[in-house]
């Protein structure tokens, strides 16, 4: 309990850090978001609509930055992270409702894939070290350090273009309406297959790599020896024995890769035109909307943030050290 305690206190002040943060951030930063937004439209507002403006996005220069900062506090408590200047007037929280499934659908199915993929990989590998089974290593290791993203242009020149069996891009096709049809859900599927393969590419060799090392360390310790001494099944002590205690970083890694799959890949989406939150970043730094790259660094930090809480869940249940801790 006392461990849960600790890692309580600790996320709440780094949440409290990255909240302050996140408000303190575009207000040190030069320029005028407001007037920027009035140009854009090439409007010629009255004094008084100016400042309603100044006082819709909480940038009143009247109101002193502390009343601005309780005011920001005050909105995110009540789930309102302010307006888009590059969605004007959808609220922040609709944009990234708009883009955060096709995010969570694409990039956490292909990171929980990658995982769950790599550590068997790693197992079988770590386990039979020194046979044939290392030669999988340089493949993978290769794939991973060609970058995402060229990889992605690569899939799309050869698979949707050369011999053209996968769409170029987008989430489904735009001759169908958003609904629960299997048509609509077949063309989701079938447009998500080539992003979803290329993320995995790109990152299983590193979870592939991690789990091997971890179960090489683990399989020379006493306790694998005398498991394998009494005589027990090779599948129990390889999974039971030496993988639980060498999965224990894996978790560590793949709690971050959770938290990390709210923002999205953002060179990813750009490659293959894919509307998820990675493509809502791009255009809100383009388009100098502050308030909609603080409601997406909140959402990623809140996101990392439980991605780890539950880590630290899972370490309790699988290390019996930490328990005792707690």
């Amino acid at each position: 309990m006392r461990f849960l305690v600790r890692r309580g206190i600790f996320y709440v002040i780094t949440a409290w850090a990255a909240v302050t943060l996140n408000f303190l951030i575009p207000r040190a930063q030069q320029g005028d978001p407001v007037q920027a937004l009035i140009n854009r439209y090439q409007g010629s507002l009255s004094t008084d609509a100016v400042q309603s403006l100044y006082v819709l996005f909480g940038l009143d220069k009247q109101t002193s930055l502390w009343d601005q900062y309780v005011q920001y506090w005050d909105q995110i408590l009540h789930g309102d992270l302010g307006t888009s200047f590059a969605f004007f007037p959808t609220p922040v929280t609709t944009v990234i409702a708009q883009g955060l499934p096709w995010t969570i659908g694409l990039v956490g199915a292909a990171t929980v894939i990658a995982v769950v993929l790599g550590t068997l990989v790693g197992v079988l590998i770590g386990w039979r070290r020194g046979t044939w089974a290392d030669g999988v290593l340089p493949v993978t290791t290769f794939f991973s350090a060609v970058p995402y993203f060229w990889l992605g242009l690569i899939a799309i020149a050869i698979f949707a273009i050369a011999w053209p069996v996968f769409p170029l891009g987008g989430a489904y096709d735009n001759a169908l309406v958003p609904t629960w049809s299997w048509d609509f859900v077949g063309s989701v599927l079938y447009h998500a297959i080539l992003p979803a393969a290329t993320i995995v590419l790109a990152s299983v060799s590193g979870w592939i790599l991690g789990m091997r090392n971890m179960m090489v360390t683990v399989t020379s310790e006493d306790y694998v020896t005398v498991a394998q001494a009494k005589g027990l099944p090779e599948r129990l002590v390889m999974f039971g024995y030496a993988a639980r205690n060498a999965v224990l970083p894996q978790v560590s890694g793949f709690a971050l890769s959770l938290g990390f799959v709210v923002s999205g890949t953002l060179v990813m989406e750009l490659v293959f035109s894919y509307p998820g939150v990675g493509l809502e970043l791009f255009q809100a730094i383009g388009g100098h909307d502050y308030p909609l790259m603080q409601g997406i660094f909140l959402v990623i930090t809140f996101a990392v943030l439980l991605a780890n809480i539950l880590a630290d869940l899972a370490y309790v249940l699988l290390d019996p050290r930490t328990r005792q801790e707690a």
